[in-house]
């Protein structure tokens, strides 16, 4: 174990939570901790980790996650499953380093509305976006 060591109080002022609710979370694994007698110490680093401070050299750009909710009036049957299908094959795209980009859509025949839920990282997101874009000026 090496680095600087804190108290529980210390940990508690630090992420501004009550003493004991740190103590909760080290005793259900949350927050890694080593008991010395019948007091814990937490690792600065550990605390920093578990506080989401960035060390400097996290993927904290990977993390990232947005949401994109996409309504898409007057569409037909047949238009909206060659938009599903085309930007399903475009988020399956990329290698174990790409993070994961997730695709929902849902169809109403009553309205002829087309509802696309994009959800990734930001850049992915945009891509997937000016590819509806494209799809969407593109009218057969």
């Amino acid at each position: 174990m090496s680095g600087t060591l804190v108290t529980v109080e210390q940990a508690a002022e630090r992420l501004k939570l009550h003493p004991k609710t740190v103590i909760r979370y080290i005793r259900q694994g949350r927050l890694p901790a080593t008991r010395i007698g019948k007091a814990y110490r937490i690792e600065r680093a550990k605390l920093d980790e578990f506080a989401g401070v960035a060390s400097g050299h996290t993927d904290a750009g990977r993390a990232v996650r947005t949401t994109c909710i996409v309504d898409i009036p007057h569409t037909t049957r047949e238009r909206a499953a060659r938009i599903t299908t085309v930007l399903n094959a475009a988020a399956m795209t990329g290698d174990a380093a790409t993070s994961p980009l997730q695709i929902d859509t849902a169809f109403d025949p009553l309205t002829g509305s087309l509802k696309v839920v994009l959800i990734g990282s930001p850049s992915d997101a945009a891509r997937l976006l000016d590819m509806l874009h494209l799809l969407l000026d593109s009218r057969p």
